[in-house]
C-alpha cells in the first residue's frame, strides 16, 4: 500500500469464500481473525460457508474494523440476503457472475466508501422501491394524513429504528429520512419521534424490526 499523499494503486484484500475458485481453504473464522491482524482495505465475503456464515462474519468485522470495507460475493441473490448483508454491515453485494472488471471496480469503490451493487441486484433494490408500502391490514386508514412513505416509516419509528437504521433499511438518505419524520410529528401533532412511535403502536403499527 502506498504512503503518504501519492496515488493508492493497490488494495489489501481478504477473500472468504467457500468455492475453491474464490479461496484456498479460507472460512470466515479465519476471515475474522485475519482481517484484525492484518487490517486490509477490503474483504471479499461470501455468504455460504461452514463454521461462522458470511452475515455473522460481516457483522463482526464492521464491528471490529469499521475501516475495512466487506463486499459480498455470492451465488445468493435473494432479497433477504441481500437486506441482511447491509444490515450486518455490507458496503456492497455482487452476484458471482459478475466480471473480474466489475469485481476490480467495486473493490476500488467500496475501499472509496462508496456503495456498491450488481446490476441485477440493484434492479431489485430498484423494484423494492417502486412496491407499496405493506403496513399491516387496516392499518393504512389510521393515519389519513400522511403518505404511503410516511406510514412506512411510521412503522419502523414504532419498531424502535434510528433514522439511520431506517434509511439502510430503505435507501433513502439520512436527510430525506429526517425530512419525512419532521412531517410525520407536524402532521400527527406528537411533540417528538417517541411519542409518535407511541401513537403508531396504539394504532397497530409496529412488530420486529
Amino acid at each position: 500500500m502506498t504512503a503518504g499523499t501519492e496515488p493508492r494503486n493497490t488494495l489489501r484484500v481478504v477473500v472468504a469464500d467457500d468455492h475453491p475458485l474464490f479461496r484456498d481453504g479460507l472460512v470466515a473464522a479465519l476471515a475474522i481473525t485475519l482481517t484484525r491482524e492484518l487490517a486490509p482495505d477490503v474483504v471479499l465475503m461470501d455468504l455460504a460457508m461452514p463454521g461462522v456464515n458470511g452475515i455473522d462474519a460481516t457483522r463482526a468485522i464492521a464491528q471490529a474494523r469499521p475501516g475495512t470495507a466487506v463486499l459480498v460475493l455470492t451465488m445468493a441473490g435473494t432479497d433477504d440476503s441481500l437486506v441482511a448483508a447491509l444490515r450486518a454491515g455490507a458496503r456492497g453485494y455482487l452476484l458471482k457472475e459478475a466480471g473480474r472488471q466489475e469485481i476490480s471496480h467495486a473493490l476500488w469503490s467500496v475501499a472509496a466508501g462508496q456503495a456498491v451493487f450488481g446490476t441485477s441486484v440493484a434492479d431489485r433494490i430498484l423494484g423494492r422501491l417502486t412496491e407499496p408500502p405493506r403496513g399491516k391490514p387496516g392499518t393504512s386508514t389510521a393515519f389519513p394524513q400522511l403518505t404511503g412513505r410516511e406510514i412506512e416509516i411510521l412503522d419502523l419509528l414504532a419498531r424502535g429504528l434510528s433514522n439511520h437504521a431506517i434509511s439502510v433499511r430503505l435507501y433513502l438518505s439520512d436527510k430525506t429520512v429526517r425530512n419525512h419524520v419532521s412531517n410525520i410529528l407536524a402532521k400527527t401533532g406528537a411533540p417528538d419521534r417517541h411519542a409518535a412511535a407511541e401513537m403508531a403502536r396504539r394504532a397497530g403499527l409496529g412488530g420486529p424490526a
